[in-house]
């Protein structure tokens, strides 16, 4: 087996990374008029080794994201995930549920009503509530998963009568596109999120809006998102292989 050897030298600068990206995000909400307390920065994990995200969470991070059910199973066990919070976010196909319900914390990336009764099926046999985020897709785009907005508080409706499943709000992820255009459809989905929050629908808790990423999450956060996921702008480019 190749021995790992640790780059000290990007250690370092992960750390410096997270407490920039950290201190812009509460700058972010100072702008908007809001506590620094109401938004979490959330740290996306994808490819990245746990020796790199160890001295996040070691020097504060308390949520992390994971894209792929088998790439989180496979590092968990050398993460120190003692008070931190773990969602997945990446597109999830229902023949891998079984194997990440009760794994983490909340699924952000619901995007059909037969994911969802799946996600409640697995969760009502181990005796759980799985938390999870509706993904909508602002934009429409073909090649991105999401229910389009129009679909959506139907969707909700039927979620809301399944056992072992519970909505907690919803996800986007706009397309590519410069500040201004990002913020309407950043505002398109608050605005989403505030009218289902006063519908009042049981068993629907609009209490996270999950938007923006390293390359917008401050329009994200002034738009009115509560969690934000940033990945490259912490850990450096993706690595795959």
């Amino acid at each position: 087996m190749e021995k790992f050897t640790l780059d000290a030298e990007r250690v370092s600068t992960t750390i410096d990374n997270y407490k920039r990206v950290k201190s812009q995000v509460e700058e972010a909400a100072v702008r908007a008029g809001r506590d620094v307390s109401e938004v979490r920065l959330m740290c996306v994990t994808k490819t990245v080794e746990a020796q790199y995200i160890n001295p996040v969470l070691d020097i504060g991070a308390d949520l992390i994201g994971e894209n792929r059910v088998q790439e989180y199973l496979g590092k968990k066990d050398d993460l120190h995930l003692d008070g931190v919070e773990r969602h997945l976010i990446g597109h999830l196909q229902t023949n891998k549920v079984r194997q990440i319900v009760g794994e983490v914390d909340m699924i952000e990336s619901v995007d059909s009503l037969k994911l969802a009764r799946e996600i409640a099926k697995q969760s009502v046999k181990i005796g759980t509530i799985t938390d999870v985020l509706v993904e909508v897709n602002v934009g429409k785009e073909e090649s991105k998963s999401g229910i389009y907005a129009e679909g959506l508080e139907e969707l909700l409706y039927r979620i809301a009568e399944l056992d072992g499943i519970r909505v907690r709000g919803l996800m986007t992820i706009p397309p590519i596109c410069d500040e201004n255009q990002a913020r309407k459809y950043f505002a398109e989905i608050h605005q989403s999120f505030v009218d289902i929050k006063a519908k009042s629908i049981d068993n629907i808790n609009m209490d996270i809006l999950s938007m923006g990423m390293s390359g917008d999450f401050e329009a994200a956060v002034l738009e009115g998102s509560n969690i934000v996921r940033v990945g490259s702008a912490i850990f450096g480019a993706r690595k795959y292989f």
